[in-house]
């Protein structure tokens, strides 16, 4: 008896108003749209999900996505974990500016695979938006396009068949082995059940009792049972969409952007080294990189080529081989992606040695290991013990925390731990009383520099709006930066890099 095929993602792209979730609708009996609001005024806000069993019994999970610009980081969030496509394009309309930038995403995500359906066939001859279709998907070879009518019926049975024929060629995720990790897009309370995450499972699978991390926190959570679908199961493989009741956690804990994973399989990162394709980057420009559901503003790092440092100012969960996205801040756009070959960087500039390791990384080579001769001695002292559970916690809370960081009196009990960060450098103290990670001590110092060289000075107010945080932090930062003779304050409270003149 042949084994059953593995779990695959569909995720829809497309335009506002081209009939998306009609389309989902017509081929799932499912309509996404669950929210009062997206209702009310006839768009998808939010991500939707349906479950659909195409002709020969094969099942897909479908994550539908909203086309408005507005929610385009929505989008983003529900393509990050899909295997393959279903680009909706309307017959009456053509390709347009959303339908360009998903295309866009989903390039950047390695997404190649998948169907184009040229919707409201019944309103308008096909034939053009079918031309223009295929001249946007050819990047990614071979692409089925399918003219169909949600309204009448008409074609979305070819759109089911296709769908399974693109299907039958993809292998899925569980068809290689990893440890569980499950990017959180949803999170809400059951009354009698308690906390309840859903996401796409990326690899492994999870079961019943399992024991998860919940990150960036750290804490373990343990899973009491597992849907996938609304149909309770005893495991779920990688490719499903998963629902875990979760154990040990409040609802108020767990969003949109955490990550469910076995121990030791992920880590908060805030430096990462990607290979990436990108359409009008510049060296340390700001940026918004998005990764799984979660997304991070970021400072970029030209290295060569296509080599780029993501110096981020929020910590994403990024493993190697992981696909981001960039996006541009003002005006919003999709600048491109591509993939993760160091996650757990340091900040470095273009030296040889390093981007010749990338390079390494890039075409999956191990890391060369030293020869016993060539081994530094073993240190006559072992140096300070390995962090405990309790500070990694503590390390990860600091660094999700980014440019606000708590105090020792917030921290609670947890604070007992400062002495062993800071003997490691992995807890800075900011003022009197503040604690934040150094990594996001170097992403706002590196901010304030860049202030300061484009417009000569920097001041409270200006970071305060830049950091997009309260004057208490602003401030605080700043008089860190003096303190440590990054930055001079001017007697009218301006701030001026150390030798450089205040103009």
């Amino acid at each position: 008896m042949s084994a059953p095929p593995r779990p695959l993602t569909l995720g829809t792209a497309g335009h506002i108003d081209h009939g998306k979730t009609a389309l989902i609708a017509a081929l799932t009996g499912v309509d996404t749209d669950r929210l009062p609001e997206e209702k009310a005024r006839g768009i998808s806000i939010d991500l939707g999900y349906a479950p659909l069993h195409l002709p020969g019994g094969r099942r897909l999970s479908v994550v539908d996505v909203p086309g408005h610009e507005r929610f385009v980081r929505t989008m983003v969030a529900g393509a990050t974990g899909i295997d393959l496509y279903l680009m909706v394009v309307a017959a009456d309309d053509g390709v347009m500016p959303q339908t360009v930038e998903h295309a866009a995403v989903l390039t950047g995500l390695g997404v190649d695979r998948g169907v184009v359906a040229v919707t409201k066939a019944d309103l308008a001859d096909p034939a053009l938006a079918v031309e223009e279709a295929v001249e946007l998907m050819s990047g990614s070879g071979a692409v089925e396009v399918v003219p169909c009518s949600a309204r009448t019926g008409e074609g979305i049975d070819a759109v089911a068949a296709a769908l399974g024929r693109v299907a039958a060629r993809l292998p899925g995720r569980g068809a290689a082995p990893g440890e569980p990790l499950l990017h959180v897009d949803r999170s809400f309370t059951i009354h009698g059940v308690g906390t309840v995450v859903t996401g796409t499972l990326w690899s492994g699978s999870v079961g019943r009792g399992d024991v998860l991390v919940l990150l960036p926190a750290g804490r373990q959570v343990r899973v009491r049972t597992v849907q996938v679908h609304d149909e309770p199961v005893e495991r779920a493989d990688a490719g499903q969409r998963v629902a875990l009741n979760l154990v040990g956690v409040d609802r108020r804990a767990v969003a949109r952007g955490d990550a469910l994973a076995a121990s030791g399989t992920v880590e908060p990162t805030t430096v990462i080294d990607a290979a990436l394709s990108l359409r009008g980057a510049e060296h340390g420009m700001r940026v918004h990189v998005h990764h799984g559901t979660r997304e991070a503003p970021a400072r970029l790092a030209a290295l060569g080529d296509d080599l780029w440092q993501l110096r981020l100012e929020r910590p994403l969960l990024a493993r190697i081989g992981d696909h981001v996205i960039v996006r541009s801040l003002a005006p919003p756009d999709t600048l491109g992606g591509g993939v993760v070959l160091d996650p757990g960087a340091r900040r470095h500039g273009r030296r040889a040695e390093v981007l010749a390791r990338l390079e390494r990384l890039r075409r999956g080579e191990p890391e060369p290991q030293p020869e016993p001769s060539e081994r530094p001695a073993a240190p006559e002292s072992a140096g300070p013990p390995p962090l405990s559970e309790a500070a990694l916690a503590l390390e990860a809370r600091l660094r999700a925390a980014g440019h606000e960081p708590p105090s020792e009196a917030e921290l609670g009990p947890a604070a007992a731990e400062l002495g062993a960060l800071r003997e490691a450098g992995r807890a800075v103290r900011i003022g009197r009383s503040l604690y934040a990670h150094p990594d996001a001590i170097d992403v706002v110092r590196d901010q304030v520099v860049a202030i300061v060289h484009a417009e000569g000075a920097v001041t409270l107010g200006r970071l305060r709006d830049e950091l997009g945080t309260s004057r208490k932090f602003a401030q605080a930062l700043l008089e860190h930066l003096d303190a440590a003779r990054v930055t001079l304050r001017l007697v009218d409270d301006r701030r001026v890099l150390r030798g450089r003149p205040g103009g």
